[in-house]
């Protein structure tokens, strides 16, 4: 495989921002309608692979379906993923500056309580606390009801995807900087998880920041997280990128991935029903999600629409693959089709752009903050006999 970088359309911040966030409501969408399928059992139900958005699993009979019920997963429609992810998007604009555990507690909490929004999935207004699944609605028993410490309260959840799948938002104010992002995304998720779930939070924020910088390949998103991410998350990118390094399409690099990652997922082979030692704290694991996401990145060698589809295809929990993998193809400057986004956003009824304007904003005014605080930090370290301030 020759490692070149993605098709880069524009270096610009907002150019990056938008794409990442478009990016992943897109591959989010896609994912929802086969999430918790085998690729076998994807291949047979639609006749071949997933080629972009499809409709419910159940056809007409979504709303009774079980297990889905009484969520309209497909026909465009983002999940959850998405909806924590704008959440995220919210508190950013609110506290315009780096966020840290109590932020959630005193902005995101409150967010998903309080205030009506549009839920694709269920096709009317309602509270987020309403759709989002038990492991989020945990934020809200440990913060809300439990007056939990917010740096602690992610302790005795289970240990999934839950937290990493919305940490987009924080590498992208913190974009071209993956060891900001990550310290960043630890402080937010441990409001939310603990274990290897609180650190994939970490290292997906810090693929995110990586993807920004200028000249990024999926090769040096790969290596910023190998330099940061500790115990199994770290050896599970490392297995899952090397495996992927050796195809240069998704779909031969379907069965390998899931290969590579098995030894470090604790959900099993059969993902409705998983082990007994599933999602559960450990140094040896990591969730699946992100280290999948990545080799999917690789495989395609950036492409978003090999990337997301190869993502929407491998099933299990394929609308968070697909969103990590959207967001970081995205950030790399390879942005959805136009045609997905345009879907996406008409039968979500979501303006895909307008949280990637506002997080343009306030990744602005963070870095301005961030430069004069070194500065000053710069200059008292000088008159303590330091070295020379930059400027």
């Amino acid at each position: 495989m020759v490692n070149k970088p993605a098709e880069i359309p524009g270096e610009a911040l907002d150019d990056r921002i938008t794409a990442a966030l478009v990016g992943a409501a897109v591959g989010d969408a896609l994912g929802g309608p086969v999430e918790g399928y085998s690729p076998d059992q994807i291949l047979e139900r639609h006749g071949g692979r997933v080629h972009g958005v499809v409709g419910p699993w159940n056809g007409d009979a979504w709303r009774t379906a079980r297990p889905l019920a009484p969520y309209h997963k497909g026909d465009g429609h983002v999940t959850d993923d998405t909806l924590m992810t704008h959440a995220l998007v919210r508190v950013y604009a609110r506290v315009r500056d780096h966020l840290d555990a109590y932020a959630v507690a005193d902005h995101l909490v409150p967010d998903l309580m309080t205030t009506p929004r549009w839920i694709p999935e269920l096709e009317a207004e309602a509270l987020p606390l309403q759709r989002i699944f038990l492991a989020e609605k945990w934020l809200v028993a440990r913060l809300h009801y439990g007056h939990v410490d917010p740096r602690e309260a992610g302790v005795g959840n289970i240990v999934n995807c839950g937290a990493a799948m919305y940490m987009a938002p924080v590498g992208l104010v913190n974009a071209a900087h993956p060891r900001a992002a990550y310290a960043e995304a630890l402080d937010v998720a441990g409001a939310h998880q603990s274990s290897y779930g609180r650190e994939a939070a970490g290292v997906f924020a810090a693929a995110v920041a990586a993807a920004c910088a200028p000249g990024a390949t999926p090769e040096s998103v790969g290596g910023a997280c190998l330099a940061l991410a500790k115990d199994g998350t770290r050896t599970a990118v490392e297995r899952v990128c090397e495996a992927a390094a050796r195809h240069t399409d998704t779909e031969s690099a379907l069965r390998p991935l899931r290969e590579a990652v098995t030894p470090y997922d604790t959900v099993g082979p059969d993902y409705r029903a998983p082990s007994l030692g599933a999602r559960r704290p450990s140094r040896l694991h990591a969730i699946e999600e992100l280290p999948v996401a990545l080799g999917m990145v690789v495989a395609a060698g950036g492409d978003y629409r090999q990337a997301v589809l190869g993502a929407v295809n491998y099933g299990r929990d394929c609308d968070s693959i697909a969103t990590m993998a959207g967001a970081v193809a995205g950030a790399l400057g390879s942005p959805a089709p136009e045609e997905w986004a345009e879907q996406v956003a008409e039968a979500s009824r979501l303006d895909l752009a307008e949280p990637a304007r506002v997080l343009t904003g306030v990744a602005r005014e963070v870095f301005a903050r961030d430069v004069e605080r070194r500065r000053a930090h710069e200059a008292a370290f000088t008159v303590l006999g330091g070295a020379r301030c930059s400027a």
